[in-house]
């Protein structure tokens, strides 16, 4: 099994994060405050030098009131 950092998958995983944030008009500072971390934690897996784990993406979907199935099942295969 290939890597999947930075793999065409996980860019588009991570595209769906971004523009999920911004279209609820969140910046990096504001999404990180909502999730009790330093805006480095948000610039970091958006820019993809750090893996997210199920738990931080489920609360990382709660904070942009997300449904974490539909950007899952968009990623197919």
């Amino acid at each position: 099994m290939p890597k999947s950092l930075r793999s065409p998958r996980h860019q588009r995983f991570l595209a769906q994060l971004v523009s999920l944030r911004k279209a609820k008009g969140l910046t990096q500072e504001q999404l990180a405050d909502k999730l009790g971390r330093p805006q480095s934690f948000v610039a970091k897996y958006e820019g993809a030098e750090r893996r997210l784990d199920v738990i931080e993406f489920l609360d990382i979907t709660a904070a942009i009131d997300a449904d974490p199935c539909e950007i899952l099942s968009s990623l197919g295969s």
